[in-house]
C-alpha cells in the first residue's frame, strides 16, 4: 500500500484518538486500506479524464485542419464535411463537459461529507 495512503491513516487515527492511540480499537491497515482504495479510484478517474482531454485536443486539432482537396470541393461538398466536423466537435466538447462535471459533482460530494 501506498506510504502515503499509511501516512493518511495515522495522521486520521492520532487526530480521532490523540498521539497515544488510547482506546483504538481500528486497524491501522484497514485505514490505509480504505484510504489507498480511494488514492486509487481517484487516480484512475484523472488518467481517464486527461486521456480524454488528449483524445479531444487531438481530435479537433485534426477537424480543424482544412482538408487537403478542399479547393476541389463543390459548396454542397463542403457543407456536409463542415456540418460532420462541427457534429465530431460537438459530440467531443459534451463528453469532455459530462467527464468535467462528473468529476466536480465527485469533488462537491466529498466536500460536503467531510465538513
Amino acid at each position: 500500500m501506498p506510504p502515503a495512503a499509511r501516512a493518511a491513516a495515522e495522521e486520521i487515527l492520532r487526530i480521532i484518538y490523540g498521539d497515544d492511540l488510547a482506546g483504538c480499537t481500528v486497524s491501522l491497515d484497514r485505514i490505509t486500506e480504505v484510504i489507498s482504495t480511494a488514492m486509487a479510484d481517484q487516480a484512475q478517474f484523472d488518467r481517464a479524464t486527461a486521456e480524454l482531454n488528449e483524445k479531444a485536443y487531438e481530435a479537433i486539432r485534426l477537424l480543424s485542419t482544412p482538408p487537403v482537396n478542399g479547393p476541389a470541393l463543390g459548396a454542397d461538398e463542403l457543407r456536409s464535411l463542415l456540418g460532420d466536423r462541427l457534429d465530431k466537435i460537438q459530440s467531443l466538447a459534451t463528453k469532455v463537459i459530462a467527464a468535467t462535471q462528473a468529476q466536480q459533482n465527485i469533488e462537491t460530494t466529498s466536500g460536503e461529507t467531510s465538513t
